[in-house]
């Protein structure tokens, strides 16, 4: 019964959007009433910007921790000034206790090897504006924590915190974090945020299990961090001691490096070996500062080597990004980085999104994971060149999604993956013209329109396995493709442009995203954002017809699903020459089930093959046509 409801349903559904479209009216797109609520508000705008009202919580943290690589234990303070931007009085503070995710008992998805399963973060002091808390009776709940206020936050006044506290880094197990091998671990989530606290849904209280990753707000970071002799530090943030914890040969180095396109090596494994990297005193500490990113995160190792090149990337001002490739010496497959990553900074710079990379440098860190952080890229060697291709451009195009724009990555998760994944198809072929990137295809050409694809804007915490990888990175990646395909380079950049303009250093909602392309691009795409995200189906296409003749042909492409997609065909003429016919989206635009591509060459058609890589099709065995003969 259920079954026959929806099919009438999306029967009516479709039947009223076909009218609409033939009326000249676009389809309005489906909005939770939390979102939509926001209009009313005032905080946000349909027309994707920011509302008069909108307003954000931000913190300046103050950390000083020290490392212990021995032992892996971390501990030190956090001190926090959060500022309460919102209208409303808050009467308990969110935080996240991120390390949690390895405490005993936490809800997490994926397997923890029971020796890194420990007691998490320990609170050991905590004061709220110079009142000491008793930490015993603090309400933990694994990664969440809930602190009463005593006296409530008002609107637009702050709020000082003071926690002490300490953790023991896990060494297996590696999930984004974690010692990555003797002598050299990456470290993030590891001190005790305030949760962000937003116009959506008030607090964040969704919790940390190890897959969907991270929501925060944009703030400010000053990070001092002690490593013993020899051990360098890499963050997020600017170093602003070199002279305390580094030798003047290797600081000399690194200021040549920030002024050189060409590769400088800063460490060799020579330099390594010679142990006279640092200053020699027992422990150096290691000062940072960042502003106005959701993250801050270090790596240390004392046995890496360390190139670094600083290309110009903002042709109006001459800014350079220093862009760091920091690895074992062992792995010799990563000596490919530094190049890979370069061109990829330079490529989001000038190409795509064509868009200034917006920080002094970017590290890749030789680690055990594929994670980004901002600044920071968490990369395991790879097997081959191209390998290290799609997964360093991949890491490195989240700078823009989800840091310069601040995703809410706990709900959705298509805002930022599957901007890193066209970013990966993109990119990997500028720099490797040979490569063939089919990354999530083949996935998602078997799983569509079945029970494990549900419509993308589901929220992320909603999903797992199979659907939470197709609704975060092929699916929305071949949206954005395709949007592109049918703007045109120009265009989509325009549009792309108002998007980062609207929205950057803020947290946009889904529709934000929708509304800010519509008006960048000068046009209403609802027809192509409303099938494509928010409603069930799958791509199919087929070749139903083929009629040649002395003046030309016709070939009659009929759309077996609902998920409007690009035509392209390849077609064989009788004398072995070949002829590339391409459509865009459009053609669907007004519900046709079937589009009639002419054929303008009076040359015999042999053969004719429907599709390419990034065309998706679920039935493709009616993509083939052969002359009968």
């Amino acid at each position: 019964m259920k079954t026959l409801f929806l099919l009438r349903s999306a029967l009516l559904a479709g039947l009223l959007a076909a009218l609409a479209l033939a009326a000249g009216a676009q389809p309005a797109l489906p909005i939770a009433r939390n979102l939509r609520a926001t209009y009313a508000r005032g905080t946000r705008a349909e027309n994707g910007a920011p509302g008069p009202h909108y307003w954000q919580n931000t913190a300046a943290y103050d950390i000083d921790v020290a490392y212990n690589p021995s032992s892996r234990r971390l501990s030190g303070t956090v001190d926090i000034v959060y500022q309460n931007n919102s209208p409303d009085t808050l009467r308990q503070i969110w935080f996240k206790l991120y390390p949690n995710l390895y405490q005993e008992g936490a809800p997490r998805v994926n397997r923890i090897a029971p020796e890194d399963i420990g007691d998490g973060v320990q609170i050991q002091q905590m004061a709220l504006n110079g009142q000491r808390l008793d930490v015993r009776q603090l309400a933990i709940d694994a990664t969440n924590m809930v602190v009463p206020l005593g006296a409530p936050l008002l609107p637009h006044q702050s709020l000082k915190v003071a926690i002490t506290y300490a953790y023991t880094l896990n060494q297996g197990s590696h999930n984004r974090t974690g010692e990555v091998e003797p002598g050299s671990a990456f470290v993030a989530y590891f001190f005790p945020r305030i949760a962000v606290y937003d116009d959506l849904d008030g607090w964040n209280r969704w919790p940390y299990t190890g897959v969907a990753e991270f929501y925060n707000d944009f703030c400010t970071f000053k990070a001092s961090i002690t490593v013993p002799r020899n051990y360098v530090v890499w963050a997020t943030g600017d170093l602003v001691n070199p002279g305390e914890v580094l030798t003047k040969k290797y600081i000399d180095r690194l200021h040549r490096a920030e002024q050189s396109e060409g590769v400088t090596t800063i460490i060799d494994s020579t330099d390594v070996r010679r142990r006279d990297i640092t200053n020699p005193d027992a422990q150096n500490a290691w000062r940072f500062e960042a502003r106005d990113v959701p993250d801050f995160v270090f790596a240390t190792a004392d046995h890496y080597v360390w190139q670094a090149a600083s290309p110009v990337v903002d042709p109006k001002t001459q800014r350079r990004t220093r862009v760091d490739a920091v690895y074992s010496p062992q792995h010799r497959d990563y000596r490919d980085v530094i190049d890979i990553a370069r061109r990829t900074v330079l490529a989001m710079s000038y190409t795509f999104p064509k868009w200034p990379f917006p920080y002094a440098h970017e590290t890749v860190f030789d680690g055990r994971d594929q994670m980004e952080y901002p600044m920071m890229v968490n990369d395991n060697p790879s097997a081959t060149r191209q390998e290290a291709i799609t997964l360093t451009d991949h890491e490195i195009f989240h700078t823009m999604f989800p840091f310069y724009l601040g995703i809410n990555e706990t709900k959705y998760g298509w805002m930022d993956e599957g901007w890193a994944t066209i970013g990966e198809w993109l990119i990997s072929s500028m720099i490797d013209p040979t490569l063939v990137d089919s990354y999530g295809m083949q996935p998602y050409n078997a799983a569509a329109g079945t029970e494990a694809d549900p419509p993308i804007v589901t929220l992320s915490s909603q999903q797992t396995d199979q659907a939470f990888f197709l609704n975060s990175y092929p699916k929305p990646g071949l949206g954005y493709l395709f949007v592109k395909d049918l703007l045109g380079d120009e265009l989509f950049t325009r549009a792309l442009h108002t998007y980062i303009r609207n929205w950057h250093g803020k947290h946009p909602m889904p529709h934000d995203f929708f509304n800010s392309m519509n008006a960048g691009a000068g046009q209403n795409l609802n027809w192509f954002w409303r099938r494509w995200f928010f409603e069930d189906g799958y791509p199919d296409l087929a070749i139903a017809r083929v009629a040649q003749g002395p003046s030309g042909g016709e070939i009659t492409i009929e759309a077996k699903g609902t998920k409007p997609v690009p035509i392209d065909l390849l077609l064989t003429f009788a004398d072995g020459t070949t002829q590339k016919i391409h459509r865009t989206i459009a053609v669907w635009q007004a519900g046709a089930h079937a589009v009639v591509v002419p054929v303008s060459s009076k040359k015999t058609i042999s053969k004719i093959l429907l599709g390419s890589l990034y065309v998706p099709d679920s039935f493709p065995k009616d993509n083939v046509w052969e002359m009968a003969r």
